[in-house]
């Protein structure tokens, strides 16, 4: 019997950990699609905590709010490629690791043609939802990150 209740439970965990993956790709694609199409990100994308994230523009690590307001665009053709996702917690935490490519120009920006980034998110669900805890964006070799500066202070 301890055996059977060891398989349920690895079943169960499992499909547990399936169900983040799938539900961290989805949000990852869904939020690409939504900035495409309205030229700014989605809103409140950030656990309550806030972030930390290392930017493909370089520089020092930022503290990013919460409340943070969306990023907005002048232009955005980016993809997102190969996703692999980490459940670190079944349902409550997960690092999700892939690659952006593509254009894009942030309002009040320079343009960035050649963009392309290895990317590295932590996720964790607040109250239902999954939020970014912490992010690092990396140029490819041969590509461009953006040409953001800190947008609050450090």
């Amino acid at each position: 019997m301890l055996i059977v209740g060891l398989l349920i439970l690895a079943v169960a965990s499992a499909q547990a950990d399936s169900a983040t993956e799938q539900e961290i790709r989805a949000l990852i694609v869904e939020g690409n699609a939504y900035t495409k199409q309205h030229l700014k990100g989605q809103e409140n994308p950030y656990s309550s905590e806030g972030a930390l994230e290392f930017w493909s523009s370089g520089g020092l690590l930022h503290k990013l709010s919460a409340d943070l307001p969306p990023q907005e665009y002048e232009s955005f053709d980016v993809d997102v490629k190969h996703i692999h996702v980490i459940t670190l917690v079944p349902g409550e935490a997960a690092v999700a690791q892939y690659y952006s490519e593509g254009s894009m120009q942030g309002k009040n920006e320079s343009a960035v043609h050649g963009y392309r980034t290895r990317t590295t998110q932590v996720f964790v669900k607040e109250d239902g939802k999954w939020k970014v805890r912490a992010a690092h964006w990396s140029p490819i070799a041969g590509g461009k990150g953006t040409s953001s500066v800190s947008v609050v202070e450090d």
